[in-house]
């Protein structure tokens, strides 16, 4: 019997199950007003964490709750960045030092290069 009621149908495509005799979590229905003019309602549980802001349904920008309710927003540090980071380990006179050891070190190895073109181009000439 349970091959007759599958046949014809695919699995997974509808649900045979029924909200009969089944108690449904209290919800609750907030409205977001979209900041290009749109409006729309989502269901949350009443328990549930409602955001402050939600997609916008229609136009994907950022919708916010009409009753202006939700969570305050939380204080945050400010980024610090790498040069934040390095010059808390190092002061400027020690960065202008390192960076006068790279550049003379990149020079050099400008020089060795050059003179390794120049001296194959000598040997293209005399052959």
């Amino acid at each position: 019997m349970a091959e007759r009621a599958l046949r014809g149908t695919r699995l997974g495509a509808t649900s045979y199950e029924n909200d009969r005799n089944t108690d449904l979590a209290p919800r609750q229905e907030v409205t977001y007003d979209c900041t290009r003019g749109h409006q729309f309602s989502i269901t949350f549980a009443t328990e549930a964490e409602v955001p402050a802001e939600w997609e916008c349904r229609y136009c994907g920008d950022r919708a916010l709750r009409r009753d202006g309710q939700g969570e305050e927003p939380k204080a945050t540090k400010p980024v610090r960045t790498h040069w934040d980071m390095l010059l808390e380990r190092r002061s400027m006179e020690d960065l202008e030092e390192v960076l006068a050891e790279r550049l003379e070190l990149l020079r050099a190895r400008r020089r060795a290069e050059a003179e390794k073109v120049e001296e194959i181009s000598q040997q293209r000439q005399s052959a």
